[in-house]
């Protein structure tokens, strides 16, 4: 068998099709073949009209348009890429309000034309994968959809243009104007202020496709393991619909392949099909794998994935088309506990769901490189799971997850048009209940999604619903729709507890809050758990509290000096760099009052940003060390998605990692809390856990466990010994006779070593006099109040720490280095934070610390290793702390 068929066809670049373009060369030329639009010529229809069949006949001038070379941009990620704005200036301050929003009330037109080679017994078919949210689409002066039928930002259709193809060819695709909460579009709720175009166009691929007389649409793979995982064979079925395009019968030949990626001979084989003439049939193609590898989720072991092609000849040997994918083998069931909530098993194994929420970029502008980076630091956090509202994305974000082992939750999104049900009372606006088109629209954006996600071993589940459940219409219509697809991950009804229908039972997932600052002692307060909310029990679909803040360096790129000033001058203020001005999260009045009581109040920009680190930090290693140390209790922690991994554009809040990719304290809290193998410190019961991530980490493990005072005084110091079990935890020891009699505050290092001594977590608290008070009677759905909070302040009286420094680089290649602290004092060295710079003094981004913001004991050592990930060079380090005066060590 040929190569060509039964890999998956090349995609080219966009350079590569414009220069085929201007050379005149097809856009595809070979049966199987799918390329996208590669660029586009963009305008307003209030400047070209509205004659779009004039506009779609070839020879049209856009000289005078807006030209971009992406195949993909909604109307303002367009205007960006054609220089027309700056997103630099766009996000400075609060620049983004001067986009006039009146240019988007008309409909756009994206136009591009293209070569194609028709010929008897040569089909094309244009492949639309969403335009958000309505669109009429014309080519060459003939129309072949209009708004009523191409609408929905997942509204995916194939439409057959062969009849209308020519040598060259004029597309034009005139988007309409989007309202969240009249289309099914990609909404923002209060993630961020809304982007003046309300995120219109074509910011999917719009792609172009050759078959023979028969076309085959998406692969589905189908697998069945056996009872003993890899060594038992495994049953796989290659299923894709064949469209017999002519008007006489054709019998074909359908050839099956499947093939390790890693390398080993492949799995052929073959069945002859009969197709009445222009009927649609499912192909179907079943084999064994004798030895399969399983793909594992990231932490638990490798991720093996196999190619799969369906080929269909026709009986002069010719191939007519073919549907080709990657799969993995493993197995996703769910189920609801006593408690009703939800737990995951991933090939047979209890998955506790830890992960955070996703947020693509403002305007819709996909980046490969980019994700993949933001991947690799949820691995590098521990995380296992990545949950996407609403926002699902393009084929390249699965491939990335299936390769790296991240599991996705995907889903429909809250608070627009997709949940427009009478029972829903929490829209903003009044918006229009579902019609009998609206089902149409959602089934239809259901359909393509689940098309393009079926093959990925990296799904793990499906939202049908977020913060409310779909009706009793729209939840058998998406079922069926799935199940179509063959869909062999859960189906869940949505990510909340409100209720549920009838055909799928409760969800098992709680939306309970909290969104803002809570103490790190909320998620160990679990009891009575029916009145805790958020707290570390079940499984929250998406909660955190609230931070985190980025680092000067990147507040600089997009606050103004007065807005720097704003954020410890004017604690209450309304912030343009937070949610929108109707969201309760357009302050950061919660935080700012917490870290008053607290800290006491900010002296300047940079106190009020290094405790604003240190808040962050706390709070996101108490959610995630919380959740892990109750994975065992009796009613058990089943997972958290963080509220969330990083935000849309430039923001204040609810992010991990900043926008530009800068991890700061609450990434690091983050970090020290999902270790692999791990101690905790319950706040709230002063009992330590030991928790193991694993699936394979067993024996004897010791603790060394010990307390100073801020003068540096051992106050307590022993050493614990426990065995671990896989993917467990348990309480150790208590310590609340060693945590009696704190005058102010003291420090808690926690250190988990083998039982060959080798050091596997280390783990340094702050702990006050007394904890804060929660005041769960008087929760709101977003934060429970705090009447009255732990006290700090002793720790703004540290003595200076005199901490040095060495740099090492290493051999395990370009960009690593490792950096070794020793503080020579007798005091604490309080809250070290290290910084990789360039050699103009620009943070080194993105970037993985084996630790970072450390507190090291007086006298210790420790060494730090960093690696860079992308192309800028480093040159030194900045090395600052709480009171630790600040110097730079380059790397030379």
């Amino acid at each position: 068998m040929h190569l060509r068929e039964w890999k998956a066809p090349l995609a080219l670049s966009g350079i590569a099709l414009g220069l085929l373009r201007m050379a005149g060369a097809a856009l595809v030329s070979t049966p199987g073949e799918i390329a996208a639009i590669p660029s586009w010529d963009l305008q307003s229809s209030a400047k070209t009209g509205n004659d779009l069949t004039a506009l779609s006949k070839t020879g049209v001038d856009t000289s005078s348009w807006h030209h971009v070379k992406s195949s993909k941009c909604t109307l303002m990620g367009c205007l960006i890429e054609s220089g027309f704005y700056n997103d630099t200036h766009l996000f400075y301050s609060d620049n983004l309000r001067t986009v006039d929003a009146k240019q988007f009330t008309v409909p756009w037109l994206y136009r591009q034309e293209f070569a194609l080679d028709p010929a008897p017994g040569r089909h094309f078919f244009l492949q639309t994968n969403g335009i958000t949210s309505r669109a009429d689409i014309y080519l060459n002066g003939k129309q072949v959809a209009d708004k009523s039928f191409q609408v929905g930002a997942y509204g995916g259709h194939t439409y057959d243009i062969t009849d209308i193809s020519d040598k060259t060819n004029a597309l034009v695709i005139q988007a309409h104007p989007t309202s969240y909460y009249y289309d099914f579009a990609l909404g923002w709720v209060d993630w961020n202020p809304w982007p003046a175009d309300n995120g219109t166009g074509v910011w999917r691929d719009v792609e172009v496709k050759q078959t023979g007389s028969v076309a085959l649409g998406p692969l589905r793979v189908v697998t069945q393991l056996g009872a003993s995982l890899g060594s038992q064979p495994a049953n796989v079925t290659l299923k894709a619909k064949a469209q017999n395009l002519e008007k006489t019968a054709v019998t074909i030949t359908a050839s099956g392949l499947i093939a390790a990626e890693a390398g080993g001979e492949p799995l052929v084989w073959t069945k002859t099909v009969t197709l009445a003439p222009l009927s649609t049939t499912d192909i179907v193609l079943t084999n064994v794998v004798q030895k399969p590898t399983i793909w594992w989720p990231a932490r638990w072991g490798e991720q093996p994935l196999y190619k799969a092609n369906l080929t269909v000849t026709t009986s002069d040997g010719a191939i007519s088309d073919f549907s080709a994918g990657k799969f993995g083998f493993r197995t996703v069931t769910s189920q609801v506990n006593a408690f009703n909530d939800t737990e995951f098993t991933v090939n047979g194994q209890r998955f506790q769901v830890l992960g955070g929420g996703y947020a693509p970029d403002m305007f819709l502008r996909w980046d490969k490189a980019k994700w993949e980076a933001e991947a690799k630091y949820q691995l590098d956090l521990g995380f296992n799971t990545v949950r996407l509202e609403g926002k699902n994305e393009h084929p390249e974000f699965y491939e990335v997850a299936d390769r790296l082992g991240l599991m996705v939750m995907a889903g429909w999104e809250c608070c627009d048009k997709w949940e427009a049900w009478s029972y829903n009372n929490d829209l903003a606006v009044p918006t229009p209940v579902w019609v009998d088109a609206d089902y149409v629209t959602a089934n239809a954006s259901m359909a393509h999604d689940a098309a393009m996600m079926q093959t990925h071993p990296s799904m793990l589940v499906f939202l049908i619903g977020s913060d409310y459940w779909p009706d009793d219409k729209a939840t058998p219509m998406y079922v069926n729709t799935l199940k179509a697809a063959d869909w062999q991950v859960p189906i869940i009804a949505s990510a909340s507890k409100r209720s549920y229908p009838a055909l799928l039972g409760p969800s098992g997932l709680k939306m309970e809050g909290p969104y803002d600052w809570v103490p790190p002692n909320y998620w160990y307060d679990t009891e009575p758990s029916d009145s805790r909310l958020g707290a570390a029990f079940g499984l929250g679909s998406e909660q955190s509290a609230g931070g985190s803040t980025p680092d000067l360096s990147s507040l600089k790129k997009f606050l103004s000096p007065s807005d720097l000033d704003d954020l410890w001058k004017n604690p209450n203020k309304e912030l343009f760099h937070m949610s929108t001005d109707t969201s309760s999260f357009h302050t950061r009045k919660i935080f700012n009052n917490a870290l008053w009581k607290r800290w006491g109040a900010p002296t300047s920009l940079e106190d009020y940003l290094i405790k604003t680190q240190i808040m962050d930090y706390e709070a996101n290693r108490a959610e995630f060390e919380g959740f892990s140390a109750m994975w065992n209790a009796k009613r058990p922690a089943t997972g958290v998605i963080y509220w969330m991994l990083t935000a849309a554009f430039p923001s204040l809040h609810w992010n991990i990692w900043d926008y530009y990719m800068h991890p700061a304290g609450g990434y690091f809290g983050t970090k020290v809390g999902m270790r692999l193998e791990h101690v905790a410190y319950d706040y709230a019961h002063k009992a330590v856990y030991l928790v193991n991530h694993s699936l394979d980490k067993k024996g004897a493990r010791s603790v060394d466990v010990q307390v100073i005072d801020t003068s540096g005084k051992v106050t307590y110091n022993t050493t614990v010994s426990a065995s671990t079990t896989p993917n467990t935890s348990k309480s150790i020891v208590s310590l609340t006779k060693a945590l009696n009699n704190i005058k102010d505050v003291v420090f808690l290092r926690l250190a988990l070593s083998d039982d060959k001594g080798a050091v596997l977590s280390r783990n340094v608290y702050w702990i006050s006099k007394a904890i804060d008070t929660l005041d769960w009677e008087n929760s709101e759905w977003y934060v429970t109040p705090v009447t009255k909070f732990a006290d700090y302040t002793a720790l703004n009286k540290l003595a200076a720490a005199n901490v040095t420094a060495t740099v090492t680089k290493t051999s395990a290649g370009a960009g690593m280095a490792a950096v070794t602290l020793e503080n020579k004092s007798s005091v604490p060295a309080f809250f070290i934070i290290l910084n990789l710079v360039d050699t103009k003094g620009q943070d080194v981004v993105p970037l993985t610390w084996s630790d970072n913001y450390v507190t090291l004991w007086p006298k210790e050592k420790l060494t730090l290793t960093v690696k860079s990930m992308g192309g800028a060079v480093p040159a030194a380090v900045q090395i600052s702390g709480k009171n630790v005066a600040k110097f730079t060590l380059g790397l030379s």
